[in-house]
């Protein structure tokens, strides 16, 4: 496996951190909030999850930036890629797949 964990400092991101530690499975850790993502794992990740399961829509900045009328197009991918504070966390990458919040029932099929 090849997990990366793209969070923020929060109660979710800490729980998968631990889920990985717990099982001994070595992972990356991405301040998503510092660091972002890149467009082309952005893709990867949209194309496992789906766009709407990215976008945070209790986040502070969801309604300062009003993406709510920007749809889920090009656009709002671009805000969304700007501005990391958008996104849900944690986002767990293993490969192609991808899981958006807290999925240990997902991540223990990926063992």
């Amino acid at each position: 496996m090849n997990i990366q964990i793209y969070g923020a400092k929060g109660f979710d991101t800490q729980k998968a951190e631990r889920y990985f530690k717990e099982r001994k499975i070595s992972y990356q850790y991405i301040d998503l909030f510092k660091y972002g993502m890149s467009k082309g794992e952005f893709e990867s990740v949209k194309a496992s999850v789906g766009i709407s399961n990215l976008i945070n829509t209790e986040s502070k900045e969801y309604e300062k930036l009003n993406v709510r009328n920007l749809g889920v197009g090009n656009v709002a991918q671009e805000v969304l890629l700007k501005n990391p504070k958008l996104f849900k966390s944690p986002i767990v990458r293993n490969g192609k797949l991808a899981t958006v919040g807290y999925q240990p029932d997902v991540w223990n099929q990926w063992e």
